[in-house]
């Protein structure tokens, strides 16, 4: 009886849709189009659609490729290493992004459904976040809270600017126009908390 190889193996009926929309909440959640994943991946964005409609079963190849793409494991794109309803970011284990002097360390799992996001950025001297390769603003009614760690930054919403200092915190209606800024000579650290849809009008 012949065996299939591991790489083209393809997923069982009932699990292809479940992939699928996970694939398509984490693509949205970090705000890429199918063009972007696509680019990221090198899974052609015709595939990527038909994975996320649930029209076609990704082999265990095309389905790494993808989770690659969305800066995951394999595993944890198919929350094969996820246990019950607590899922555990290891310290330094978070996703990362360096940009012109911006570190940004995602500290909450890429779950779909995710109401808030945690993240840890560390500011260069004359860095700033917002920049062109940053991800947009937040979508309408997202509420950011920030808490300078150390050092000092500026935070300038909807053309306002604040002073914030070590242990100075900051919330804010995100779906404005703003960016943190450095102008000090020694790095700074701030912990952010956005939380999406929350204001009410």
């Amino acid at each position: 009886m012949a065996t299939e190889a591991v790489g083209t193996r393809r997923f069982a009926a009932g699990d292809v849709r479940a992939i699928g929309e996970r694939v398509r909440a984490l693509r949205e959640a970090m705000g890429l189009s199918l063009r972007d994943l696509a680019a990221r991946s090198g899974v052609s964005a015709p595939m990527l659609s038909q994975v996320e409609r649930g029209e076609t079963s990704p082999t265990l190849t095309v389905a790494a490729r993808i989770a690659s793409g969305l800066e995951l494991s394999l595993s944890q794109l198919l929350r094969l290493d996820e246990g019950g309803q607590v899922a555990v970011v290891r310290a330094g284990e978070g996703r990362v992004r360096s940009r012109h002097g911006h570190r940004t360390e995602e500290l909450t799992p890429p779950v779909p459904g995710q109401r808030a996001d945690v993240s840890l950025h560390e500011l260069a001297p004359g860095a700033s976040t917002g920049g062109p390769d940053d991800p947009p603003v937040h979508e309408p009614g997202s509420r950011e809270t920030a808490v300078v760690l150390e050092g000092e930054v500026a935070l300038v919403v909807d053309g306002e600017r604040h002073l914030l200092g070590a242990g100075d915190s900051v919330t804010f209606d995100a779906d404005l126009p703003h960016h943190f800024t450095n102008d000090g000579a020694e790095a700074t650290g701030f912990l952010a908390v956005v939380a999406a849809g929350l204001r009410r009008s």
